[in-house]
């Protein structure tokens, strides 16, 4: 059953619920974990190429105090873009044999993914990794497993012309617009300069920003809503600070603001075998020995919804991932017990899609 907390007036109010000194200092030691995390320092490439433009990562603002703060309930945008950028997310015709749009891997009917180990393209080639939800993108701050994007608008540029996936170039793709009356019309209403490729990534990139899923039931919590959010799963949130999940996993989206090692207290790939180049995390962006199996931290919002879980989607079921965690990157084993608390506060972070949960 839902609980009711008494109004406080003190910092971290909202950070957990308080019945005596042990939740409070349960809250205070997770806000330690994850203040004095050490995020590595940006790591240059091997061969420096140029950037695209683009806009960083969705910045919040917000009155909520602790290591994890809610998803904006509205967020600034240029809706005629992201109508634009929604119908290209759509577009078969960008592959090379009209068959895969960006929509194929990151169904916004799956929670933004396709549910498969790992990413499918043109002609059924096998993709390298596991699709990560496209769902609240925006607030990650830099794209794709390893990082090697700096925006969502130079993302875009990864499917498009990955020989695995959209297996095409952007002439292809200009030529096909540029055939479209209806594309040609939108570019020039919108952009002053028309359909350029620049402007195809601003109107994806704006699209995939509109795809952020606020009011979570732990978001109503963080914002005072006191019956938000039974026993079981502030119980999870506690455990999730003690244990020191949230020294990687805080701020908007629940990760996806830092880079860390899989593997920091056992070897992960010796164990499960068969290393592959895209197990080299970073290392394929940087080519530094400090960077070998970094991965950017993955977003725990709507994680129940998106297995299979990790870079290599080799996890279906979100209790298990949850096990291989504390293995691997604590150091820990935890009882069933401890497992089902943690996965009921994860399933707390289920968000809402245009007013409407995720299925």
């Amino acid at each position: 059953m839902p609980r009711r907390r008494p109004r406080a007036t003190k910092p971290f109010e909202h950070g957990a619920r308080s019945r005596g000194g042990r939740r409070t200092l349960l809250f205070l030691s997770g806000l330690i974990l994850w203040s004095g995390c050490p995020q590595p320092e940006p790591t240059p490439e091997a061969s420096p190429a140029p950037k695209l433009a683009g806009k960083p990562a969705i910045q919040v603002s917000t009155t909520v105090t602790g290591p994890i703060q809610p998803i904006p309930l509205e967020i600034e945008l240029d809706q005629a873009r992201v109508q634009l950028g929604n119908q290209l997310f759509h577009e078969k015709g960008l592959s090379s044999d009209g068959s895969i749009s960006c929509a194929s891997c990151h169904n916004l009917e799956l929670a933004g993914t396709d549910r498969k180990r790992v990413s499918s393209g043109v002609g059924g080639a096998v993709g390298n990794v596991n699709s990560p939800t496209v769902f609240n993108s925006g607030f990650n701050f830099k794209q794709f497993w390893d990082g090697r994007a700096e925006t969502l608008e130079e993302q875009v540029d990864g499917p498009l012309l990955a020989e695995k996936e959209m297996n095409s170039n952007w002439a292809t793709a200009i030529a096909f617009l540029s055939a479209n009356p209806e594309y040609v019309a939108s570019f020039d209403a919108i952009y002053p300069d028309g359909l350029t490729q620049d402007n195809v990534r601003d109107a994806i990139a704006e699209f995939e920003r509109s795809l952020y899923t606020p009011n979570s039931r732990f978001d109503q919590y963080l914002r005072g809503n006191d019956t938000a959010i039974t026993e079981q799963e502030l119980a999870g949130f506690e455990l999730f600070q003690g244990l020191g999940c949230v020294s990687c996993h805080q701020g908007a989206n629940v990760g996806g603001n830092m880079f860390e090692t899989f593997g920091v207290m056992d070897d992960y790939f010796a164990d499960r075998g068969n290393v592959v180049e895209a197990d080299m995390g970073r290392f394929n962006v940087t080519g530094r020995e400090v960077d070998r199996h970094v991965f950017k931290v993955p977003s725990l919002r709507n994680v129940a919804l998106t297995p299979p879980y990790f870079h290599d989607g080799t996890v279906r079921r979100l209790p298990d991932a949850v096990r291989v965690m504390a293995k691997y990157n604590l150091g820990r084993t935890l009882s069933d017990e401890q497992v089902d608390l943690i996965v009921a506060f994860l399933g707390s972070l289920t968000g809402e899609y245009q007013g409407q949960m995720l299925p």
